[in-house]
């Protein structure tokens, strides 16, 4: 229990980031999985269509500190390895 007014608002804004930060990790694995469905099923087109859009979301995701940039590359480059090796 907080003892300070600004050790409240604190709590509150600690509260409204952990929220947001979630709903976007959140998106993030789904977009991720989506593509990773797709190569799993050798959708060659929708593979490829939904590579650009998870690129840009993981870009986002690092920008915003969800993502470590390494772990980001790594990502990346393992999606689109995939992406290239169907077609």
């Amino acid at each position: 229990m907080p003892n300070h007014k600004s050790a409240e608002k604190r709590d509150r804004q600690n509260e409204k980031r952990r929220l947001i930060n979630r709903s976007n990790q959140g998106s993030l694995r789904t977009q991720i999985k989506k593509l990773r469905t797709a190569l799993e099923g050798s959708d060659k087109q929708q593979s490829q269509d939904l590579l650009a859009p998870t690129v840009s979301l993981i870009d986002k995701a690092v920008n915003k500190g969800i993502l470590h940039k390494n772990t980001a590359a790594r990502y990346k480059s393992r999606l689109t390895a995939r992406v290239s090796n169907l077609a």
